[in-house]
């Protein structure tokens, strides 16, 4: 559980996000696309659930990004190379049903960028067609330009302030894409207010969605009931049920307000560990 690289991939001057590669070699040897995994920085922190970017067998190793907004997120950004994690579990969640599809659309939002990349590289070794879309709020917060841009046939670029790419959001491009031809499967990882209007687009063009949660979550194994979505008529958990659903069947108000509940705490603890 020690890291062995870090890296700043993005940052402004609100925000940071950072690449770290970590020992796990049982981890590496197991996980698949659309998997993550809970960690704790200390002892008396909390467990974070991330999902992994990358492995390399051969190094025993699993690379996860993450965005510094909270406590604990921010606690594991001041860890430097050589430190260790208290505990790392995974890999946790069902993986990505990966087959060929025909033609896909992959939305990455923010830091879900890092997320649906190794969905993408999956799915082009299946023999899909992609389309990729990725957005940021400013151009100094994007992430996997490169990367994504190697495994997509088509990959567009949206900020919200214009600052790169196309001036807008992810969601503009969807729209247009979808009005124009015909697609077989749409996956997006982002903020709620993204995947919300992703899948309501989607629900009008009849195509399938799927979507990757980020509801709070505690134990991850499903025992505290922390991460429950309502799918449809049915309570389930992301870490256990998921992370992937059915986009046009989560309730995305009722996932918000849980989403939401310790925003406030959050805040004041950050301004005290920034003191």
């Amino acid at each position: 559980m020690k890291l062995i690289h870090k890296e700043i991939l993005s940052q402004d001057k609100d925000a940071k996000i950072i690449k770290i590669t970590v020992l796990s070699p049982e981890i590496a040897q197991k996980v698949k696309p659309g998997q993550f995994v809970v960690l704790m920085v200390a002892e008396r922190g909390e467990r974070i659930p991330l999902t992994v970017v990358e492995r390399n067998l051969e190094e025993g190793t699993i690379t996860l990004i993450f965005q510094e907004v909270g406590l604990t997120t921010r606690l594991l950004g001041q860890l430097n190379v050589g430190a260790s994690l208290f505990a790392l579990v995974g890999p946790l969640g069902h993986p990505t049903e990966i087959k060929k599809y025909g033609k896909i659309i992959l939305i990455g939002g923010g830091v879900g960028i890092a997320e649906i990349y190794p969905v993408a590289q999956a799915f082009k070794e299946a023999g899909n067609y992609i389309e990729t879309i990725i957005g940021s709020r400013t151009q100094a917060l994007l992430i996997l330009e490169k990367e994504l841009r190697g495994v997509s046939d088509v990959l567009y670029v949206t900020t919200d302030d214009g600052s790169y790419g196309r001036k807008g959001f992810t969601t503009d491009v969807l729209e247009e894409l979808l009005r124009k031809e015909k697609f077989d499967l749409v996956y997006a990882v982002g903020p709620i207010p993204m995947m919300k209007k992703v899948s309501f687009l989607t629900k009008e063009f009849g195509v399938k969605t799927i979507v990757s949660l980020n509801a709070i979550m505690l134990d991850g194994t499903g025992m505290c009931g922390c991460c429950r979505v309502e799918i449809g008529a049915k309570t389930q958990f992301s870490c256990v049920d998921g992370p992937e659903f059915d986009g046009h069947l989560v309730d995305w108000d009722g996932l918000a307000k849980r989403n939401s509940i310790y925003t406030e705490q959050e805040k004041h603890i950050c301004k005290l560990l920034i003191k």
